[in-house]
């Protein structure tokens, strides 16, 4: 009897499912959710980009060990590299950069601007491999490098970066100092950025192998400029010979086999031509400098918004199995 009464009670019915229960809801949110974000949602936003040509300076003051990372001694160049580098992945899509070297008398572009995000790679590994053997010269005309930067990117609608510890090698004669006045002062908007420590600095010597061998001594530099006319009127040069000692024969030892930042220079070659000076202390302040508001080029980009019905499923999620269990409980 109880068997047939059991029969006759007929099928046990499984509770339905209310559209208004909270665990419905919250994993319908999240499936929606998900769908949205593989359809790659965009909105189209106006945001600051910035577009710069960077000159770095790979004349051999440049491999003085003046900075510390991580505790350990670390040259000028490796330090600008190290900053670039951190600043490239600071800067927003829609951004481009683009790369030159500069020793001699000359400013070389490796590459015109890549946008940075698609061309990060490229333009990462383009930093991470320079080296001072890519030098072209021995000699280290800080004042012409910087006049042929800009007068060769003016055209080029972008801002120049010209980074140097400002050490001339050989020294500078005074009577062929670079005139700035015939550039349109301004037009080219940048910084002059100075690396180096203040004090005075052994510049190292390499052999064929790139081995530091030792240090530049007094008589392996030039300690005076010997181009073209001397600085002085011939009666107030001792020595002076017109065909045979021209800039005297008085011997001249200066501290020029040794190196800093000449911060004073270039706070005036900065002045001269238009550009606002800046040290490098820190990646963190090399990558503020490269974004400031002045820097700035406003455009209209489409904005990846993945992250929002993303972020609302796992929201949802998180209150389907984290909260609402101990709620119901």
């Amino acid at each position: 009897m109880d068997h047939c009464a059991r029969l006759s009670e007929g099928p046990a019915l499984k509770p339905s499912v209310s559209l208004r229960d909270p665990r419905f809801v919250c994993l319908v949110l999240a499936l929606l959710s998900v769908a949205t974000a593989l359809f790659h949602p965009t909105l189209e936003l106006s945001r600051p980009v910035y577009d710069h040509i960077v000159i770095v300076d790979i004349t051999r003051s440049m491999n003085v060990a003046d900075y510390r990372i991580k505790g350990r001694p670390t040259s000028r160049l490796e330090t600008v590299k190290s900053a670039l580098r951190s600043a490239l992945r600071d800067l927003p899509c829609g951004s481009r950069l683009g790369l030159g070297l500069f020793t001699e008398r000359k400013s070389f572009l490796l590459f015109e601007p890549i946008e940075v995000c698609s061309g990060f790679e490229v333009v990462d590994t383009a930093i991470e491999q320079i080296d001072w053997r890519m030098a072209w010269g021995a000699d280290s005309r800080i004042a012409e490098g910087l006049y042929d930067a800009l007068t060769q990117f003016q055209s080029y609608g972008v801002n120049l970066i010209f980074i140097t510890d400002g050490h001339e090698a050989p020294p500078l004669n005074p009577r062929y100092k670079r005139d700035f006045s015939a550039l349109n002062k301004g037009k080219l908007k940048g910084l002059l950025i100075g690396t180096g420590g203040l004090s005075l600095a052994p510049i190292p010597k390499f052999n064929e192998r790139g081995e530091v061998v030792g240090f530049y001594s007094e008589d392996d530099v030039p300690h005076r400029s010997t181009f073209g006319l001397p600085p002085k009127p011939p009666s107030e040069i001792p020595g002076y010979h017109e065909r045979n000692a021209p800039f005297g024969s008085e011997q001249v030892i200066g501290t020029e086999h040794l190196s800093s930042l000449k911060e004073d220079y270039l706070r005036q070659l900065a002045d001269e031509s238009g550009l606002v000076y800046r040290r490098l202390e820190t990646a963190e302040e090399l990558s503020a400098d490269l974004t400031g508001p002045e820097f700035a080029r406003f455009e209209t980009v489409p904005a990846d918004m993945r992250w929002l019905p993303a972020g609302l499923a796992l929201a949802a999620l998180m209150v389907l199995y984290g909260v609402l269990p101990f709620r119901l409980r």
